[in-house]
């Protein structure tokens, strides 16, 4: 590949990467205007809204540099094409989450989506890591970003 397809590769998987992002921040809540979200009882884990914006940035960089590692491996598209589609499920996963949750309350559905997500997402990185270890190796803090989440919304569920 060349240095310039290289280059809109790269941006076009970052791109892709940051959609549930994107859709998720208009249920998102932001600071203390979110009446509903304010009022649940939270684990004591819970970390400051900051520290969710940080991570999401971080872990969609990280999504969007596995999935240019697997764009540019010389694999055909048909070897690839099980990696791509989960990719695309756990895209829609994450931001139907975030729907689900902050958009429309339904705490139990969203840890029912949470779990499919983590499914999704550990079988992504095994495909990925067929392609290219290291996209699979860069998978791994989101999964365990998303056990963290379970955790987050399970005790949610549970406690309000």
């Amino acid at each position: 590949m060349s240095k310039f397809k290289n280059c809109i590769w790269f941006i076009v998987a970052m791109v892709i990467s940051f959609l549930p992002g994107i859709f998720g921040v208009f249920f998102t809540p932001h600071g203390e205007s979110d009446v509903w979200y304010m009022a649940l009882v939270r684990p004591g884990l819970t970390p400051p809204g900051w520290v969710f914006g940080a991570a999401w940035t971080l872990w969609y960089i990280m999504l969007g540099i596995a999935l240019y590692l697997v764009i540019k491996n010389r694999r055909s598209f048909s070897e690839k094409r099980i990696a791509y589609t989960l990719f695309g499920v756990q895209l829609v996963l994450n931001g139907l989450w975030s729907y689900l949750f902050f958009g429309a309350h339904l705490v139990g559905f969203a840890l029912l989506c949470l779990m499919l997500l983590l499914i999704a997402s550990i079988w992504m990185a095994r495909a990925f890591h067929a392609i290219n270890r290291w996209a699979g190796y860069a998978i791994i803090p989101y999964i365990l970003w998303m056990m963290f989440a379970f955790y987050l919304n399970s005790y949610i569920l549970l406690m309000n």
